[in-house]
């Protein structure tokens, strides 16, 4: 048992100071980083619904790819790893659950049909590639030559959808067609930004848990995926409240995809990965079933209701409750 003056002395410690600081910095990152990219892209004449599904959907997936290259290249496998298998429940259980709370979510079968069966692809091809207790450079080649065919599909599938309604996270006003020395500004801020938080985070997150006697494996898909989903989470909770569900929905679903494709597959190129046998027989599996039952749950009369959005968020409670030695 730890003395509360221990305690209280951990909670005002530097690694707590650099944990806040890095989730802070790691959402400002996210928000630049979408609102000059997609500036810059539409400069370039690229139309605002298409820059909507790739560009902003990449974005907010920055912040697990900072964090899972600093902390897997930098401490441990576990790190890199543990965060995008925590953020991908995150996101199901905590993020998607939260934004059926606030309200009902309404379904579009275009994201469920679509999407879906990429999420599902992605999550099943990451369990295949790691069975084997190692994810080397070709099986980082392989999610990043699906990720280039999901994005080619969505940029193909957003051309009919250009002259639909955006949300209004997505609105973007139409740009003079030329650079601006702000944009490129805000564009370097991001990237100091997300490097600077990925630090702070991983500095914090590993120095405070370790000093609790957890391991790295129990840091990544806690506190550090928690801290690196909040821009999904803050985004998702947002469109709820304006009701534009489709958009909570396929903030998550986006961000899964990417998570899994972009931040393993270019982790595994640049630094493979071991992957130990608790991930295979638990944390595997649970994502799985996750990503399986937010797919039924989507399917199911075409709406996650208040209700679902409880389980979900039941369910991520009793995960994170399991991972407790």
């Amino acid at each position: 048992m730890i003395p509360l003056q221990a305690l209280g002395g951990l909670l005002l410690s530097v690694d707590t100071l650099y944990l806040i600081g890095g989730i802070l910095l790691l959402y400002l990152g996210a928000e630049l980083l979408v609102d000059s990219a997609s500036s810059l892209a539409i400069g370039y004449g690229i139309a605002p619904a298409t820059v909507g599904v790739t560009i902003v959907a990449f974005s907010t997936t920055a912040p697990e790819l900072f964090v899972s290259l600093v902390g897997g290249i930098g401490i441990s496998d576990d790190i890199g790893l543990g965060n995008i298998i925590g953020s991908n429940i995150a996101n199901i259980g905590l993020v998607l659950g939260a934004s059926a709370l606030v309200q009902p979510l309404s379904v579009n079968s275009k994201v469920l049909w679509r999407h879906g069966p990429f999420m599902l692809a992605a999550a099943v091809l990451l369990v295949v590639l790691g069975s084997d207790g190692t994810l080397g450079q070709m099986d980082g080649v392989g999610m990043l030559a699906l990720l280039a065919v999901f994005t080619g599909y969505m940029l193909y599938n957003s051309r009919s959808a250009d002259e639909e309604a955006v949300p209004d996270e997505m609105q973007i006003e139409e740009a003079s067609g030329s650079v601006t020395p702000r944009q490129l500004a805000m564009l370097a801020g991001a990237g100091v930004c997300l490097l600077a938080g990925s630090f702070g985070l991983v500095q914090g997150g590993t120095g405070l848990l370790r000093s609790f006697g957890f391991g790295d494996l129990f840091i990544g898909i806690t506190i550090i995926a928690f801290g690196t989903s909040l821009p999904e989470l803050a985004t998702s909770l947002v469109s709820s409240l304006r009701d534009e569900a489709e958009f909570s929905i396929g903030n998550v679903v986006g961000s899964n995809i990417y998570n899994i494709l972009a931040v393993i597959g270019l982790l595994a190129v640049v630094n493979p990965l071991a992957v130990n046998s608790n991930v295979q027989t638990f944390h595997f599996p649970v994502m799985i079933a996750f990503t399986v039952g937010a797919m039924a749950l989507m399917a199911y009369g075409r709406n996650i209701s208040r209700w679902s959005g409880i389980a979900l968020i039941g369910a991520y409670g009793g995960f994170v409750y399991l991972l407790f030695p």
